[in-house]
């Protein structure tokens, strides 16, 4: 029966169409087996290969496309309804969440019943672990961008509130920090504001009114300088500091009456029934002018005295487990924001650089903030993706064609040249090449305007949904829920086996072995990491070397710049040495003399720090070294089955073993931050004494004293500065090198212990509760090894086999009447073998689904590799079985027909990479051929 199936709903195909079209369980399950893999080729294809085919294809229809035939559509969406994937993802999101919920009731009532059982150790461990339970997934989005290039449309655009951020008249202030993430308390939009502490504010206008504004050195001050003091003072006390410009008539109380929250130290909320109304209230706290509208009247605006502000969206399902938020580009110089900026960049696992499309490549702040960022969010931070998002796509100021269908097509062209170029000269930045590799940066032409207006292009065409859905893979709900129900099964497990008793002393067996291999895992982990150990230390100490030969040229580039003069450059090393060595300008580079006294050192450990503690996903630290841990609880188990309370406790230890490698993974992760960092901070606090020095320079000659200070200070530590740097590093990895097999060590003991080792029988029984659990927990991963769920790959969890096997040991712990426990081997055929009866039974099986999925004769749609799956002989007998049937590959096109329809292109009896691939056949209607073309 032709079931219309094609080659796209062929990849579509879930677990109930294949049960349908499958009965046997042999030929089903190697069938989704290949299937899966067929969908990850595809996917890796597809995703090589979107961004510049979709481009592409746009053009290629933009003639075809007339806009009065265009029908208004849903946010996000590109037409009426969503694709079948995007249905099923929504679908399972929203079953998972209903799964969670339930889970959660259940682990409440069991913490309810332990609660009033007896205060042993055991219960209180439970406790402790139905507790930990939860934990917050969150994924920092960074957001980089000039004023102006259009970063408040953008985040309006995704998150779907176009009124939510000020934009258009209103100047961003450029030192505010502004997160947006997802209400999940109440349907207010509410907004947390952080400010500065008091004494931050008045070493900031001490600073200013000394070095800035009152210093006779100053008079030649870079005027963007001079400038930003004078509109941070007056947003804050309007004329008046120019009557009285003291720091004690400045920090006077009367002057922050408005904003009490301030004179406290408290945060302030504000809370609203709409966005529009939350981003009017908003305005003066983080915008720093306005020529119209809603901030007509504002008398005092109080963004110098923010530090953050986190705005709460409710009822956004983008935002679940992900925050987005807008970023200065070069930190601060108030040491507050400053370290919570550096905080967060380190903590981004995306960023997105923002920037206007006619200036993409020309435009130098936006390559300026990728440069000088990344080493924060590479090395020293865990950012795996860099989007450049190239904003106002839509507008195109050289068509010669005025038609819409002419404006539609020199967009689209403009567009895909935009895309080659940021590509090509993302590939020249080779110290960001150092962080990144090119799979790591993506670009995307975005207008936050024709997505809301429709009017010259497409909801897809702007490229704003794409946005959307990497955030909604970001969101990862499955992960989150199958953390929690596998957490809660292995706790479970953990109390009903305990509820078992011992037979004969088999646990203390049990431990005997766990801890035997507890010795021998711990010492295959710590190999790998004394071989990173030893491997840093040889690199640093060559960093040493050249660092010690190359200071004096460092330090006369540095003191000495080219074509900036004496009077320029006065006013700039002032504010390097006042704030620690770092001047950032409100425009313009960075200058850090610490990090470049550091560079030596850091270029020589960056390709090795980079392989011991990569940021990407599929990567692991230190080599895979603690993921490859394993108590082969899975071996015990087939070892101790006859005895159902050891099988359930070795469940717990499991679980516990894989949370535990989770909590490594993200302990590493903060851990390198620091570590990396070292470097520099070591440097900053060896050269805190010469900064002092310099800032007490003053007068005539205070620049030439000022480099004198400097560079007396860094030879005096020819011997010394940089070794203590590198000492700093290797010390920092040592730590966390102890604190890895710590962990190890103390996490799984104590878990033996309290799970083998303590025979307490006044836990609860939770046997229904388990085996609820049991079955949403296979479920899950069910959905998982099919592909239906997005998993990150840190995701804490067994394998297949494991969770066969935890399947297995739940069933029949759970429902055996024997008190000892024995459990019978079962008989089941582990699949179809070489007999030629099955094989002929599973070809006829396979004819059926060949049969199905026919749509057109001599073309049907079933990728070629299923050759690889049951054999060329096989496949001959199939065609002699059922001639009609035909095949068709995904790579290309593949055709099986007579010889008179496809030319004789060679007779090959396999595949021949790059070249058409054709197979001879023989069937009861003569020769058969099946040729591959790409």
């Amino acid at each position: 029966m032709d079931q219309g199936i094609d080659e796209e709903s062929f990849y579509l195909l879930d677990k109930d169409d294949i049960k349908d079209l499958i009965t046997k369980v042999g030929p089903r399950a190697k069938f989704k087996k290949r299937l899966k893999s067929l969908k990850g080729e595809k996917n890796a294809t597809n995703q090589e290969h979107e961004e510049t085919a979709d481009s592409a294809q746009v053009l290629a229809n933009s003639n075809t496309r007339d806009k009065g035939k265009r029908k208004s559509e849903p946010q996000g969406e590109s037409s009426g309804c969503l694709s079948p994937t995007k249905k099923r993802r929504r679908d399972s999101t929203y079953s998972e969440k209903v799964m969670l919920s339930k889970v959660r009731n259940i682990m409440a009532c069991v913490h309810d019943k332990i609660l009033h059982r007896e205060k042993t150790k055991l219960n209180a461990f439970l406790e402790e672990k139905i507790c930990d339970l939860e934990t917050e997934k969150r994924e920092l989005v960074g957001v980089f961008g000039r004023t102006g290039a259009g970063k408040s449309s953008l985040i309006n655009a995704v998150v779907g509130e176009k009124d939510l951020l000020p934009s258009g008249s209103l100047s961003a202030c450029t030192t505010v920090i502004i997160k947006v993430e997802a209400n999940k308390q109440n349907q207010n939009y509410e907004a947390e504001i952080e400010f500065i502490t008091k004494e931050e504010l008045k070493q900031e206008l001490w600073y200013l009114l000394t070095f800035i504004l009152n210093d006779e050195d100053c008079k030649d001050e870079d005027d963007d300088d001079h400038n930003d003091a004078v509109e941070m003072l007056s947003a804050l006390y309007g004329e008046e500091w120019r009557k009285n410009p003291s720091v004690e008539h400045l920090m006077n109380d009367k002057h922050f009456r408005e904003i009490p929250e301030f004179i406290v130290s408290k945060k302030k909320t504000l809370t609203c029934g709409s966005a529009k109304e939350l981003s009017a209230e908003l305005v003066k706290y983080t915008r720093s002018r306005s020529k119209y509208g809603m901030a007509k009247g504002i008398k005092k605006w109080f963004w110098p005295l923010v530090k953050c502000v986190t705005i709460r969206v409710p009822n956004n399902d983008l935002l679940q487990n992900v925050t987005l938020v807008d970023l200065p580009g070069n930190g601060d110089r108030n040491k507050g924001r400053d370290k919570m900026w550096k905080g967060v960049v380190q903590s981004c696992s995306t960023v997105w650089i923002v920037t206007d499309i006619n200036r993409a490549v020309s435009e130098k702040e936006p390559w300026e903030i990728l440069k000088s960022a990344s080493s924060l969010i590479g090395n020293g931070g865990q950012c795996q993706h860099i989007h450049f998002i190239c904003t106002k796509s839509d507008v195109i100021e050289d068509s010669d064609d005025s038609s819409v269908a002419g404006v539609r097509a020199a967009i689209f062209k403009r567009n895909i040249r935009a895309k080659e170029e940021v590509r090509r000269e993302f590939r020249k930045l080779k110290g960001v090449q150092t962080h990144f590799s090119d799979d790591c940066f993506k670009v995307f032409t975005v207008s936050s305007k024709e997505f809301l207006k429709k009017k010259r292009l497409g909801p897809d065409e702007t490229e704003v949904p794409k946005l959307q859905e990497f955030l909604q893979e970001l969101n990862d709900f499955h992960s989150v829920t199958l953390k929690y129900v596998s957490g809660a099964y292995g706790i479970l497990s953990l109390v009903q086996g305990a509820s078992c008793g011992d037979v004969a002393g088999v646990k203390a067996n049990v431990c005997k072995d766990l801890e035997e291999n507890l010795k021998r895992e711990k010492s295959k982990v710590f190999e790998p990491m004394k071989k990173s150990y030893r491997t840093f230390n040889k690199c640093l100490m060559e960093g040493v070397e050249k660092s010690n030969s190359s200071r004096e040229s460092v330090l006369k580039s540095f003191l000495y710049p080219r074509r900036v003069t004496g009077s320029a450059f006065h006013g700039r090393l002032k504010c390097i040495v006042t704030h620690n060595g770092v001047c950032k300008p409100r425009k313009g580079k960075q200058q850090n003399l610490n990090e470049k006294l550091a560079s030596k050192l850091m270029e020589s450990i960056d390709v090795e720090f980079r392989k011991t503690f990569p940021n990407e996903s599929k990567c692991e630290p230190f080599n895979g070294a603690i993921s490859s841990f394993s108590l082969v609880t899975g071996t015990l188990v087939e070892k101790y089955k006859k005895y159902k309370g050891v099988q359930l406790q070795l469940e717990f230890l499991r679980t516990e073993e894989e949370k535990m490698k989770a909590k490594l993974d993200k302990t590493i992760r903060e851990r390198k931050k620091e570590i990396y960092s070292s470097l520099t901070t070591s440097i900053e606090e060896n050269m805190q004494k010469c900064y002092e020095d310099a800032q007490q320079c003053k007068g005539q000659g205070s620049l030439n004293a000022m480099r004198d200070i400097i560079k007396q200070h860094v030879c005096a530590k020819k011997v010394g500065m940089f070794e203590e740097a590198r000492d700093a590093m290797i010390s920092n990895l040592q730590k966390l090198m102890d604190a890895i097999q710590k962990t190890l060590r103390e996490t799984m003991l104590r878990s033996i212990e309290l799970s083998l080792k303590t025979d307490d029988q006044s836990v609860p029984d939770v046997k229904e509760e388990l085996l609820m659990v049991t079955k949403y927990y296979q479920e899950l991963k069910k959905n998982q090894d099919e592909g239906t769920s997005t998993v990150s790959a840190d995701q804490p969890g067994p394998s297949s086999a494991q969770v066969s096997l935890s399947k297995k040991t739940a069933e029949a712990c759970l429902t055996t009447e024997d008190p000892t426990g024995n459990i019978e081997k079962s008989n089941e055929a582990s699949g179809f073998g070489l007999n030629l009866f099955f094989r002929l039974l599973f070809l006829l099986s396979l004819s059926r689904v060949l049969t199905c999925l026919m749509s057109l004769f001599d073309v049907s749609f079933i990728h070629t590799d299923v050759i690889f799956v049951i054999g060329q002989f096989s496949l001959e007998l199939l065609v002699d079985l059922r001639p009609e049937i035909v095949i068709s590959g995904g790579g290309g096109v593949m055709q099986w027909g007579n010889l008179d329809k496809i030319p004789l292109l060679a007779q090959i009896g396999g595949m021949t990479a790059g070249s058409p691939a054709l197979y001879k056949l023989w069937s009861p209607i003569g020769p058969r051929f099946m040729c591959l073309t790409s």
